[in-house]
């Protein structure tokens, strides 16, 4: 087994406990800002809880400064690296080996996997085959697209506001997009080795019981990023970052972020976007430009690296910065943004939870519910045409900005109470090895009646 940093602490403690164990596992910095309040929701009710880094972001932008942030200190970090098929059989093996250390010491445990990661998928994987089910939060996003007719009337002279209306017929839309890459392969390929599945919306938990996950383990229960949101609040105050940039302080700031393989990775898509990018910035709008590694290869690759830095040296108006390390000082500035532009999965909730227009560049959504309730609206990356209309009309358009604004809340609140709740109610029903039912005999209740004999052998 590869090299695994491990608390020196730690096998002493979990020899010591004898409850259950929590295990939740992090790795990117959207789940790490998504997870942290459950795992102090948990710390808080002196569970016994071992937090488990997968090593898939280790920038400090991207990991360290949110465990600062949030208090978080993983008690193991399994040091992933290498290309995806590589992290996925390290996560795999690794964590395999801990969890089953951990089950041949006679403890219990249930591990928490989060959403749509490379982590996730392998995580629920190395649970499961070890007999041990986990929790999976954030489940059952499934992107879905709005008929080709309705995208392909973009390349013609279209109407927004029309168009964004139009967009909010669910029943037209369809499941059974790729995109996210692989995002959308992970947290469908989580969900089969999980014994219970955490959604954050109704949309989420008919996805999972139409694809025939028991009813009685999909649990509605917000998302957690509305506990993270509220966990920050207190400290907006203390961000310097208007201090650092501030014509932020201005407000009507454009943020843009894009970073998915399928815009990164298509020469048409990405220059749609940045194309247009340009061309709010030539404008004279006040635009902040955040770029993750996938942008900074997709810059480089496409020869865009000089002339972005010297769009920032010679305008004011344009901000170009890696991402921030702290979560506070993110969403200080997404206060400041009349529009987010963005093809990333968690800010599309972010929006909605600030209140602000989400833009989204894609040509679908796994979180559609925002399009649906009018909080977000699609810009497919098709040409800078299409996409700078729609984000000037919703920077514009007062009327249409601020029904965006007013959009109902999604995500509900208290997640994590509400995930620790569940848990703990369904471990005191069943011993651990009956919580998630795998076998039938189990599932129809014969192992409780007189006649059948105990006794098993462990694989």
């Amino acid at each position: 087994m590869g090299k695994v940093n491990i608390n020196k602490d730690l096998i002493k403690k979990i020899k010591k406990h004898d409850g259950l164990t929590h295990l939740v596992l992090i790795a990117t910095k959207p789940d790490i800002i998504k997870q942290a309040p459950l795992i102090l929701e948990l710390k808080k009710r002196e569970e016994f809880v071992i937090v488990v880094h997968s090593g898939q972001h280790y920038d400090w932008n991207l990991s360290g400064g949110l465990e600062e942030e949030f208090n978080i200190k993983p008690d193991i970090n399994l040091c992933i690296n290498g290309c995806l098929y590589e992290q996925q059989s390290q996560i795999i093996e690794r964590l395999g080996f801990i969890l089953s250390e951990i089950k041949m010491l006679g403890k219990q445990v249930i591990p928490y996997i989060y959403g749509d990661t490379t982590t996730a998928v392998a995580g629920g994987i190395a649970s499961f085959a070890n007999l041990i089910c986990s929790a999976h939060v954030e489940a059952g996003l499934r992107t879905m697209s709005p008929p080709k007719e309705l995208i392909t009337t973009l390349l013609g002279t279209f109407n927004v506001n029309n168009y964004f209306e139009d967009l909010k017929q669910s029943s037209r839309w369809v499941k059974g997009s790729y995109e996210p890459y692989p995002e959308q392969f992970d947290t469908r390929a989580a969900a089969p080795s999980a014994g219970v599945h955490f959604a954050p919306t109704r949309i989420n938990a008919e996805n999972l019981i139409d694809e025939g996950y028991i009813n009685e383990r999909v649990f509605v229960v917000g998302n957690p990023v509305s506990d993270a949101l509220n966990l920050i609040k207190k400290n907006i105050n203390k961000s310097d970052i208007i201090d650092r940039y501030p014509i932020l302080g201005n407000g009507n700031v454009i943020r843009f972020c894009t970073h998915r393989r399928e815009n990164i990775s298509s020469y048409q898509r990405f220059m749609a976007i940045y194309d247009s990018m340009l061309e709010l910035v030539n404008e004279g709008r006040t635009v902040l430009f955040i770029s993750l590694g996938a942008t900074e290869k997709a810059l480089e690759n496409y020869k865009l690296k000089e002339k972005t830095l010297s769009l920032a040296k010679k305008c004011k108006n344009f901000i170009y910065s890696p991402a921030w390390p702290f979560y506070t000082d993110v969403i200080a500035a997404m206060k400041k943004c009349s529009v987010v532009v963005t093809d990333s999965g968690s800010i599309q909730e972010e929006t909605n939870m600030l209140g602000i227009p989400g833009v989204i560049l894609r040509f679908n959504s796994d979180r559609p519910e925002g399009v649906f309730s009018g909080s977000n609206i699609l810009a497919p990356p098709i040409n800078k045409e299409v996409v700078v209309k729609i984000i000037r009309q919703v920077a514009s358009d007062k009327n249409l900005n601020l029904n965006m604004c007013k959009s109902p809340k999604l995500y509900g609140e208290m997640v994590s109470k509400k995930t620790v709740d569940i848990i703990n109610k369904i471990t005191k029903q069943n011993s651990f090895f009956n919580l998630f039912e795998f076998m039938e005999h189990e599932r129809l209740g014969l192992t409780k009646l007189s006649f059948w004999r105990k006794g098993e052998t462990r694989w």
